[in-house]
């Protein structure tokens, strides 16, 4: 999964015409080939005023051309010399179809562009035009069964598209007419785009460097051929700083890049496969909605008569029995993940375990060693990267740590044809970078660890960021349980560090495998079941490995069941029989839907990325979440408050010894506020909630139901308590004193401040409580209830919130700086309703917020006269007066409208 939310512009729009500008203008003038040098790839491009280039030689001789030149047979032949190297296409090798890939083994480690990535792939093509030779992608979205007029319709309505170009080296050889292409001249172009991720990453105008680019890497066979490709991008020089912030800049530029010496001058490398194709496709399995595969998508025009003409079919590993007859049969290629070299020795058991675990759910089909790990060693020659090796390496990254699963598939079929994983070192150290400014925050975006690809126009799925969120979980754990006496060098914390590894690698072999999120698998098992470690270590915390699942930590005085998922769940077992048990092709439809038929059973319930919620799209089922556990997630948010609270009582009173560094307070302090900030919106999902199934028609299941309303009534009392009372965050004076900084990273601001982290988790929370969507829903429920008391009204949700966070003016009481932040937020929320409400807001919500507004500004008016208020609280109280009654005055203009 490899899908990232797009960055905003930040710039005034005239300071980013000009960076546009300058950018097209660096661009144009960083690839221009030198005089005399090799000849360039051509790629796509907008139409340019740029004269036009030098006539392109003509081929010359093949045999001249290869002078001294070494063969290298394989899927193409290759020929290479010196720094060079050709590519040979036969002529039945024109226009036939082979799969093109690239992956990014190497790059700078920092702002989403990290190596050991894998990319896009495509069925592909070669095309003769004069003397020139196109590498083009074929469209295969669209199709029509072979030799039909609706066939030939689908190809003049829908384009392929060029990837890349480049002259004819040679002439057609005399004995075999093949010819052959620079290499160089191919692929030393922006296949990938990243020249695109590099602009979302610093705002710069980064060009491609062909003169300084090379090829660094041959590697060829009979069925695939690859080169990799390091690529120089640099720009001419770094933009000068404004004398002056520019108006209007409420987010300043990114910096330049920080990892590499020059931060002009960078190398990424990219891993170009060109491999055969399946000789006979896999014959298709459909998806079914009750079952979270992922899909590939086509649109059949074969046949006018089906209601929607897009088909999905499920993303799976081609798997066959090398014994049909047998109920238990070795497969005639079985799925092979390499490690690579580059994994740490101390991780490859724990790393072959979470791979090999999988196992359990193909015997129950039929299969004896369906997956098998084997260990690439410094002998062995290929990349890991190519597409001919299923792969899970390590890599690092200055900023961030994260796992992902990605996979490639053929386009026609759903076929799995290759899968790198990427796990990053996470264990020890980057888990604990966090950047003092975001403490507090909610859990990151899912997506928001990989730079979004640019080709990836659709981005329909979040990535995976699995790892990066569970890191954070395992430095609670291990916080809250170093605070309560556990050796962080003994041998129940390295336990502990394995089990998290192998837990990480079991999620992202799942992706590799098909599988997709299931954030309802967390509410299979009661919480009283997880405290029992012979329960947990037979069923695991969860009903599937593809759940987010937090750290299984026992309040004080508990049993402690298993910390970690450690084995496949229920619901695992099921999505594998779906999508790899062998079925006749006769039965196949009928055996397929009793399979998913079984999805009402416990265990088996499935809610993923969309239901949960991810970048805009808000959640609307307090059932399906990441980080949680239990049939409850309110009573998971007590008890997971109570441990955050408990690790902050502890580190209050902690003493540490002469010379260790008070940084182990600030880990721990932030540990809590991350914990808080994480299992928040759990709590406030309630609010307005929609209890929804994916069910097809037989069950008598209604797919949508409102949350009741005394459980929303129960969420809402829970979040002003914990959060939006004027006793809920208290610290000790001397405690906050002690918390310290790193010298050697020394941030712009070397004072942690509290009251950021406070406000940071309950903006968090307002963010859904008064969101339209929100008001919209508790609008919608008041229509399908009879009776108007079982509902919880949105004048009700309003009144509750303003209650709590304005408490102290209703009474004329002090504030405090933690109470005066939220109070502001609170109010910039409600008059930017009242001026600039939403075009989709309803109209009942601004009405409503209106009335509360003038409610507030009696109390302010009150609250303003009371004797003896020092001077904060006076001018705090008299400054939200007058922008509530002059948001009051003003006439509202409506966005959108």
């Amino acid at each position: 999964m490899t899908r990232s939310a797009q960055p905003a512009w930040t710039l005034p729009a005239v300071r980013a015409a000009a960076l546009f500008a300058a950018s097209a203008a660096l661009s144009a003038f960083a690839q221009t080939p030198e005089p005399g040098g090799p000849a360039e790839a051509e790629t796509p491009a907008a139409p340019s005023t740029t004269p036009a280039a030098a006539p392109t030689p003509r081929p010359r001789p093949y045999l001249e051309v290869l002078k001294d030149a070494k063969a290298l047979s394989g899927f193409f032949t290759l020929h290479q010399k010196d720094e060079k190297v050709w590519l040979e296409i036969r002529p039945e090798q024109l226009e036939a179809p082979f799969f093109f890939s690239y992956n990014i083994p190497r790059s700078i480690g920092e702002r989403g562009l990290y190596g050991s990535q894998m990319g896009r792939s495509r069925i592909a093509f070669f095309r003769r035009i004069g003397d020139r030779l196109q590498l083009i992608a074929r469209n295969d979205e669209f199709f029509a069964a072979q030799g039909t007029p609706q066939a030939r319709f689908v190809a003049e309505s829908f384009s392929d598209s060029l990837i890349a170009s480049a002259p004819l080296a040679s002439l057609p050889s005399p004995a075999t007419k093949a010819i052959v292409v620079e290499a160089n001249a191919l692929l030393f172009a922006d296949i990938p785009g990243y020249l695109t991720r590099l602009e979302i990453a610093f705002r710069m105008p980064f060009a491609l460097d062909a003169r300084n680019s090379a090829i660094a890497q041959v590697n060829n066979g009979e069925r695939l051929t690859g080169l990799q490709v390091r690529a120089h991008f640099s720009v001419p020089k770094l933009p000068a700083p404004p004398l002056n912030p520019p108006p209007g800049a409420v987010v300043p530029p990114p910096p330049p890049p920080k990892t590499v010496p020059d931060p002009r001058s960078l190398f990424v490398s990219f891993y170009y496969s060109f491999a055969q194709l399946p000789s006979q496709p896999w014959a298709p399995r459909l998806a079914d909605q009750r079952i979270g595969h992922f899909t590939t998508s086509r649109v059949d025009y074969s046949e006018d008569t089906a209601v929607k003409p897009r088909v999905y079919y499920v993303q799976r590993w081609r798997l066959e029995k090398l014994d049909p007859s047998a109920a238990r049969s070795e497969p005639k290629q079985a799925i092979v993940y390499w490690l690579d070299r580059n994994i740490p020795e101390k991780y490859r058991k724990s790393v072959a375990a979470g791979v090999l675990e999988w196992n359990k759910a193909f015997e129950r089909i039929g299969f004896k060693d369906a997956l098998v790990v084997k260990q690439q060693t410094e002998q062995d020659a290929f990349d890991t990267m190519d597409a001919r090796h299923a792969s899970i390496r390590w890599f690092t990254g200055a900023d961030v740590g994260f796992a992902i699963g990605p996979s490639q598939v053929d386009p026609r079929t759903g076929e799995i044809l290759d899968a790198d994983i990427g796990m990053s070192d996470v264990f020890a150290r980057s888990a604990r970078r966090l950047v003092v400014e975001d403490v507090g925050r909610a859990a990151a975006e899912p997506n928001a660890a990989v730079s979004a690809d640019p080709l990836d126009v659709r981005q329909e799925v979040p990535s995976c960021s699995y790892a990066a969120e569970a890191a954070h979980e395992q430095h609670f754990a291990m916080d809250l349980l170093e605070a309560r006496g556990l050796d962080m060098d003994g041998a129940e914390a390295e336990a502990i560090a394995q089990a998290y590894v192998k837990s990480v690698i079991m999620h992202e072999v799942g992706h590799t495998l098909g599988l997709r999120h299931n954030f309802r698998a967390s509410t299979a098992y009661p919480l009283s079941a997880l405290r029992d470690p012979a329960f947990t270590r037979a069923h695991g915390i969860a009903a599937s490995v593809m759940d987010y699942t937090p750290y299984n930590l026992a309040v004080a005085g508990e049993k402690q069941g298993e910390y970690v998922q450690d084995t496949i769940g229920a619901y695992d077992y099921w999505a594998i029989e779906y999508a790899y048990a062998p079925l006749d092709p006769l039965g196949e439809k009928a055996e397929l839907a009793k399979i998913a038929a079984r999805s009402t059973e416990p265990g088996l319930a499935y809610g993923t990325d969309e239901d949960a919620g991810f970048g805009r799209v808000i959640g609307i089922d307090p059932d399906i979440n990441r980080f949680d556990l239990g049939p409850d997630p309110l009573e998971y948010y007590k008890r997971r408050m109570k441990l955050s609270r408990e690790l902050w009582d502890r580190i209050e009173s902690l003493q540490l010894p002469p010379g260790e560094s008070y940084e182990r307070l600030t880990r721990s302090l932030l540990s809590g506020f991350r914990s808080v900030g994480q299992i928040a919106p759990l709590a406030a999902k309630y609010v307005g909630g929609v209890s929804h199934r994916r069910d097809l028609a037989g069950t008598g299941r209604a797919l949508y139901e409102p949350t009741p309303a005394s459980r929303q009534r129960e969420a809402l009392a829970l979040i002003t308590r914990d959060f939006f009372r004027a006793d809920s965050f208290r610290f000790k004076p001397e405690f906050l004193s002690r918390i310290s900084i790193d010298y050697f990273e020394r941030p712009e601001n070397p004072v942690i401040s509290i009251a950021d982290a406070v406000l940071n988790v309950q903006k968090t929370i307002l963010d859904h409580l008064m969101s339209d969507t929100v008001a919209a829903r508790l609008l919608d429920s008041q229509d399908k209830v009879a009776d108007g008391g079982r509902v919880l009204r949105l004048s009700e949700l309003h009144e509750t919130l303003q209650a709590a966070i304005w408490s102290e003016a209703k009474a004329g009481a002090e504030t405090t700086t933690l109470r005066r932040n939220l109070q502001r937020e609170h109010l910039r929320r409600v008059a930017n309703a009242l001026l600039r409400p939403a075009a989709t807001a309803p109209a009942d919500a601004a009405s409503l917020l209106r009335e509360n507004a003038r409610r507030l500004v009696t109390a302010l008016r009150a609250a303003q006269s009371k004797p003896g208020l020092r001077m904060e609280t006076r001018a705090h109280y008299a400054t939200s007066l007058n922008a509530l009654e002059e948001a009051l005055k003003a006439p509202l203009q409506r966005s959108g409208a």
